[in-house]
């Protein structure tokens, strides 16, 4: 039963104490208002880390063929290892879990401008396969993306980025225009755009076969790239190692040579770098914790000044026929009352102050590099908050106990 006249002495009370009270309360409300702004920048942290990586598949390797430099089975070290179709090959028929596989082939820089209506743009152009659609994560908004028919007929064909649109046909539907590379007619079957920038969105694309046809005798592939599906970290550095076997039985390099080809791991990077994340969510977990305790035992401490200051009047209040369960409760309700306002207050500040930041982000296109998106759970913090007020009344129930055993006797004497 809501009682209104203990309710309104609990708040008498607080008033007459009004610099304890609020600094009994700021400590509360300061536990819990770090905890949303860090669980808010530990968010925003992880989510620009993994916008740094929205370009490219994270379940992805990338292999590069480099220089040996151990002499191996009577070859002398510093040979260059180049890579050619047979090698996509290998790798896409013989590495189990291998999901989606393309090449890369560069043109040189001479050969990678883009001429039309006798007007000369520079570029960037790269040669591969339809799954490198896969590994770039490339959205087509017009036309289509390579496709394997073009690799098979040796198609002219190129897929070109929103920006060499907007620069080269800025008045114009570029689908079924041609434009000459490296002094070839290809025709535009595709636009694209892509999440890596504006430097992703001006490439070229051409099919691999094509370009080497043209512009390459020896069918030659400067760069792999695979994805690993749903395979495990552990699972991944197996493939990883077929990867390098594979290609240092073909190649003739030992394959303890590190520097014979090169192999980035996304999949290891990706899991390194959620790794560090969940070590500063535990870290900021700790820290506000940390803060949230400091601010209850704050309350334990002031309650038991409050019982020591009342000790006469809970004396009085036993004489007249006060209960112990009354005085419990009365020391418990103004424990819970400091914990449970400042805990909101200091809970709605912090998701506000969050809103605000992330608000003003996106409203000014503020690039916050690798701090995006802030934001923070809301279900959690109430959850925290509501843990504060059960903690606050814990901290309260000692002093609460302490008062329902002073006897009337000794403290009207």
């Amino acid at each position: 039963m809501f009682d209104l006249d203990k309710w309104q002495e609990i708040i008498l009370s607080l008033s007459k104490h009004k610099l304890r009270t609020g600094l009994t309360a700021f400590g509360v409300f300061w536990g819990i208002f770090m905890l949303v702004l860090l669980l808010g920048a530990g968010n925003g942290l992880q989510n620009g880390a993994e916008y740094e990586f929205r370009d490219d598949a994270t379940n992805s390797l990338w292999i590069y063929p480099r220089r040996t430099s151990i002499a191996h089975n009577g070859l002398a070290s510093s040979r260059n290892v180049e890579f050619d179709n047979s090698d996509y090959d290998l790798l896409k028929d013989k590495v189990d879990g291998t999901e989606h596989i393309t090449g890369r082939f560069f043109l040189p820089s001479e050969l990678e401008k883009l001429v039309y209506n006798n007007v000369r743009y520079n570029f960037n152009v790269r040669c591969v396969h339809p799954d490198h659609q896969v590994l770039e994560n490339t959205i087509i908004e017009k036309g289509r993306y390579i496709n394997e028919l073009d690799l098979e007929s040796y198609r002219k064909v190129a897929v070109i980025g929103e920006l060499v649109v907007e620069e080269v046909f800025p008045n114009e539907n570029p689908i079924g225009k041609y434009v000459q590379v490296g002094g070839i007619s290809f025709q535009v079957v595709g636009v694209f755009t892509d999440t890596g920038g504006d430097d992703e969105m001006r490439i070229v694309y051409l099919p691999i076969t094509t370009a080497q046809r043209c512009f390459d005798t020896k069918n030659t592939i400067n760069q792999i790239m695979l994805t690993t599906g749903d395979a495990k970290l552990e699972e991944v550095m197996a493939m990883e190692q077929k990867v390098i076997q594979k290609l240092a039985a073909k190649h003739n390099f030992d394959p303890k040579d590190k520097q014979a080809i090169r192999i980035r791991n996304r999949v290891e990077h990706f899991q390194s770098i959620m790794n560090l994340f969940k070590m500063i969510s535990f870290f900021i977990w700790i820290v506000g914790v940390g803060s949230i305790i400091a601010g209850v035992i704050g309350v334990s401490n002031i309650m038991l000044i409050v019982v020591k200051d009342r000790t006469k009047e809970i004396g009085i209040r036993k004489a007249l026929g006060a209960t112990p369960f009354s005085v419990v409760s009365m020391i418990l309700q103004e424990a819970v009352l400091i914990t449970s306002v400042a805990g909101y207050l200091g809970m709605a500040l912090g998701i506000g102050l969050i809103h605000l930041i992330r608000t003003t982000m996106n409203s000014y296109n503020i690039d916050g590099g690798f701090f995006k998106d802030p934001q923070v759970d809301a279900g959690m913090v109430i959850f925290a908050t509501i843990i504060v007020v059960i903690a606050g009344a814990i901290a309260g129930l000692i002093p609460a106990l302490k008062a329902a055993k002073i006897s009337p006797v000794e403290a009207m004497r």
